[in-house]
């Protein structure tokens, strides 16, 4: 593949993960904040401005070269990345095991997280369902709305994997009695290397299935 192709490629990912990242992450401080905790709001972190969420590894280093390492082998494969971490001090929540399960529940449920990416998929689907009713075949807006729908579906799918410190892992430890929660908790130092062994063995795809499946079938309602 050519290297026009494969700046095009990156350039329709760009945007809609840019966006999917970035509101993921200022929805988390959102709700944080509607639980007490101001930390992300003090450090200006409640914002849509990319340039304040970037992480160079997670945002520019790891995506790229998934997109690149996708383009020259013309196959395609799971495209992630993530934002810096919204700070949250759970100890400034009103009621900490409340508050701690919040911000991760209202991803399910509400416009926060994982749920921020699913509305974000609802709407890139909207958007390309527009386009097509209208006549425009424009190859890239097709392809960056296809992009839109998949970048975030799988971010919503893997915060979804109950590991601490994606959602899935809160959303556990917030269900779970507190000692059994506070010895589940004790792994979240080691939650990404769990997750990049999961993706080395190729069981991260069979633990996202379940919830690709769902979120897929919740944007099928709407168009």
């Amino acid at each position: 593949m050519d290297i026009s192709s494969i700046v095009q490629t990156i350039a329709v990912y760009a945007i809609p993960l840019i966006f999917a990242i970035t509101i993921h992450e200022t929805a988390h401080g959102y709700v944080a904040k509607l639980c007490g905790d101001q930390t992300a709001y003090m450090l200006g972190r409640l914002t849509l401005n990319p340039i304040k969420h970037i992480d160079p590894v997670g945002t520019i280093l790891v995506p790229g070269a998934l997109l690149i390492g996708s383009a020259l082998t013309g196959m395609s494969g799971i495209v992630f990345g993530w934002a810096k971490p919204v700070p949250i001090d759970p100890y400034n929540f009103r009621h900490y095991r409340k508050g701690l399960f919040t911000t991760a529940i209202a991803g399910v449920v509400a416009p926060a997280g994982p749920g921020a990416n699913l509305i974000q998929a609802i709407l890139w689907a909207i958007s390309l369902k527009i386009l097509i009713s209208m006549g425009i075949y424009e190859d890239f807006f097709i392809k960056m709305c296809v992009a839109g729908v998949s970048c975030n579906i799988v971010l919503m799918a893997l915060n979804l994997i109950p590991i601490p410190p994606l959602d899935g892992g809160r959303i556990v430890t917030g269900l779970l009695p507190p000692g059994m929660a506070w010895q589940y908790s004790r792994i979240e130092p080691y939650g990404m290397w769990i997750l990049f062994a999961l993706i080395l063995t190729g069981t991260l795809s069979f633990l996202m299935r379940p919830f690709m499946r769902m979120g897929q079938a919740i944007v099928q309602w709407f168009i």
